[in-house]
């Protein structure tokens, strides 16, 4: 059973960091490229970051560019997201998935509130 178990998040200030992690399992993990979304209340989900198979090639929102860092440990099945520089619109639950033919196929795990407030 394909699973993903999000962890890392809470309350932050502006301007400070985080780093998020995502355990996979069910899948042989590095045979697959991984995503992070976020979902702000009241709003669709939207893609924040990509990482390929080996991690050699990533790619980023506009939103988060610059900030933020995708990378992944294909020994312990694992992807992180290091948030820096965080802002108030940056506040939502932040979900992590394996891309599968291009797009996704798996139900989505719980997830991980990311509050930025002073």
């Amino acid at each position: 059973q394909v699973q993903f178990v999000e962890s890392g998040g809470g309350l932050v200030q502006p301007g400070g960091s985080l780093r998020l992690s995502c355990a996979a399992s069910g899948f042989t993990f590095s045979r697959y490229p991984m995503r992070w979304y976020r979902q702000a209340i009241g709003k669709e989900r939207e893609l924040v970051a990509s990482i390929s198979q080996t991690g050699s090639n990533t790619q980023y929102a506009d939103s988060v560019k610059g900030r933020f860092t995708i990378s992944r440990d294909n020994a312990k099945n694992t992807v992180y997201l290091q948030m820096n520089s965080l802002k108030p619109e940056d506040t939502a639950v932040y979900y992590c998935i394996r891309i599968f033919a291009g797009t996704v196929r798996d139900s989505w795990g719980q997830g991980t509130q990311v509050t930025v407030s002073s």
